[in-house]
Parts: structure tokens; C-alpha cells; sequence
């Protein structure tokens, strides 16, 4: 089960108590007090780890608790650490404050962390009392609290490039047939039901993060259907390839598909809306094809519409190159 989107809470340990303990040792006529501190609370990281791919395992475990710390003995003895306890999360996910709704930090990048509640402080036992007017305190005191926290893990996707279109416009084949992903694919609407990721292999030396994300809808801007969640993982892609596919299985007009998605996008971001694009043509097998890219370059103004097959490997080469070439160009934007 693929999870983009969950909350929990994150309770950090309390503070081991302080110990009252005076010494009673032979020989020790004037022993004094040797009560030792409480151990600090353990706290609650969450870091970012290559290999985590969703969310699930918080879906099924929704409280996450740090270990107290000990309390203090005599004899001067500290009381023992709570352990820190560790969430691992997949890089690009986001932590939103529950209550306030803040983004609390953005862990993009692998081993990206934060101490998302910390430990309570460890009480003092009486030793931290004594002095020249006061050598037999009695006086210790509790441990701290630890943290608690509800907060939200929102994964985005990090892709360089994401595959966008209406569904079942070829997005799953196109990904499938540029890399080494399998994603689900069959001949009808909404087969992906979460983004699926693939590394694409230009030369020797160049690589891009491919994403399948799943098809929109009319109003997805406005929380139709799923569209808050597939717009999301959106975000992450630097360039956006909007597949169109010539021949609808809803026999709706490829041309208005086009320009509905472009408002979806601009209704959701402007900024998101602004991203470069390539616009290409699906499925040029299929009579049709090549007319409804004459279309959309009368309708857009735009001479570089590309035409490919995933079935027969007609324009994917290109495809590729131009995305590399748009990926190359970006390079000093995002240094």
C-alpha cells in the first residue's frame, strides 16, 4: 500500500526524577548528601532515508514514544538517557505543525533531519543543593517533561521530469519504455493510482528521475477526485511533459484536454503553471494522430510539439534528448 499522507504524534520522553541519598560509610563521620541527577528524556528525530519509498508503516502505528529517562541514585549516580528514538521518512517529505498547520521543515535531501520534540531535562537530586549554609538539603527536583506534538508527513515526489495528461494518455507506457520501472498498465482510465518513479539513462554520463504522475481531472484544482494528491507530487518536477493523447476513450477533444489541465495547474500555482513544458502528441500509431498535433500547434502557437509511439519507439529518442537539452539548460537556474 502506497501512503503520501498521514499524521501522527511524537511524544519525547520526561526526565528521570532526582535522587535524595545522604552516604552512611564506616569511616565516613561527615558522609553528606550524594543523591544523583535524573537522566535526560529521550527525543524524537525524523530523518530522511534513500530506500524509504512511502509512508505506510505510520499509517498502521499513528503514536511514536521516546524512552523516560532513569532516575537518579545515591552514591552520586546519574540517572540513565532516554534513547532518542529514530523515524525514517522518504527524502522529499514534508513535516506540517497539526495545530498551527506551519511547515515545519522540508526534508528534501537523504539523512535531512530535525528534532521534532525533545526530551525532558533530567531532575537534580540533592547533591546540586549542598553548600556552606546548607550541607543536608533535602531539596530535588522532578524531571521534565518531554514533547508532544501532532504532526503531519506529506510526501512530494522529487522527480527532474513529470509525465502529466488526462488519464489513460500513455503515461505509465511512456515511463516503462524510457526506463527500467513497471509501473500498472492496462487500456483503461486511472491505472495509476500513485506516482511511480524511473531513472532514465541519457549517455554514460547523463541520468534524470522520471515520474508517472496519475491522470487529472476537470477540478482537480478544487479537490475533485484526487487531485490535490497527484498535484502535489507535481511540485517536486522541474519540467513537466504533458502527453496528449489523439484519440480519447471518452471521446472527448483532445484540444480541450489540453487546455483544461493547463487551468488546473494555474488554478493550483501560478508557479507551478509557470514550469517549462513539453507538450507532445501519444500514440502516433493511431489514425488521427498526426492531425491533432497540427491542431495543437495552430492552437498554441508552438512549432515544437512532439509526436511519439510507446508501442512502436517512434519519437521516444527524441523525447529523451529534449529533456535532457531542457534539464541542461535549468542547471544554472537551480546552482
Amino acid at each position: 500500500m502506497f501512503v503520501d499522507r498521514v499524521e501522527i504524534e511524537v511524544i519525547a520522553g520526561d526526565g528521570g526524577n532526582g535522587c535524595m541519598a545522604f552516604r552512611r560509610e564506616k569511616h565516613v563521620p561527615r558522609g553528606g548528601p550524594c543523591g544523583g541527577d535524573g537522566g535526560g528524556g529521550g527525543s524524537v528525530l525524523i530523518r530522511a532515508k534513500n530506500g524509504v519509498n512511502s509512508l505506510t508503516e505510520f499509517a498502521h502505528q499513528r503514536h511514536w514514544r521516546a524512552s523516560p529517562g532513569a532516575p537518579g541514585l545515591g552514591s552520586d549516580c546519574h540517572g540513565r538517557n532516554g534513547a532518542d528514538l529514530v523515524l525514517h521518512v522518504p527524502p522529499g517529505t514534508v513535516l506540517i505543525d497539526r495545530e498551527s498547520g506551519v511547515i515545519i521543515r522540508d526534508l528534501v535531501n537523504e539523512n535531512d533531519e530535525i528534532v521534532i520534540a525533545r526530551g525532558g531535562r533530567g531532575g537534580w537530586g540533592n547533591t546540586h543543593f549542598k553548600s556552606s549554609t546548607n550541607q543536608a538539603p533535602r531539596e530535588t527536583t522532578e524531571g521534565g517533561k518531554g514533547e508532544r506534538r501532532r504532526i503531519i508527513l506529506e510526501l512530494k515526489s522529487i522527480a527532474d521530469v513529470g509525465l502529466i495528461g488526462m488519464p489513460n494518455a500513455g503515461k505509465s507506457t511512456v515511463l516503462s519504455r524510457l526506463s527500467r520501472a513497471r509501473p500498472e498498465i492496462a487500456n483503461y482510465p486511472f491505472t495509476t493510482k500513485f506516482p511511480n518513479l524511473g531513472l532514465v539513462a541519457v549517455d554514460i554520463d547523463r541520468t534524470f528521475v522520471l515520474a508517472d504522475i496519475p491522470g487529472l481531472i476537470e477540478g482537480a484544482a478544487q479537490g475533485h477526485g484526487l487531485g490535490h494528491d497527484f498535484l502535489r507530487h507535481i511540485m517536486r518536477a522541474g519540467i513537466l511533459v504533458h502527453l496528449v493523447e489523439p484519440t480519447p476513450m471518452d471521446e472527448s477533444d483532445p484540444i480541450h484536454n489540453y487546455e483544461a489541465i493547463r487551468k488546473e495547474l494555474a488554478e493550483y500555482s501560478e508557479e507551478l503553471a509557470a514550469r517549462p513544458e513539453i507538450l507532445v502528441v501519444t500514440k502516433a500509431e493511431l489514425p488521427g494522430a498526426e492531425e491533432v498535433r497540427n491542431r495543437l500547434v495552430e492552437t498554441t502557437g508552438r512549432d515544437d510539439i512532439l509526436l511519439i509511439s510507446a508501442v512502436t519507439g517512434v519519437g521516444l529518442n527524441k523525447l529523451v534528448t529534449r529533456i535532457a537539452d531542457c534539464l541542461k539548460a535549468r542547471e544554472p537556474q537551480r546552482a
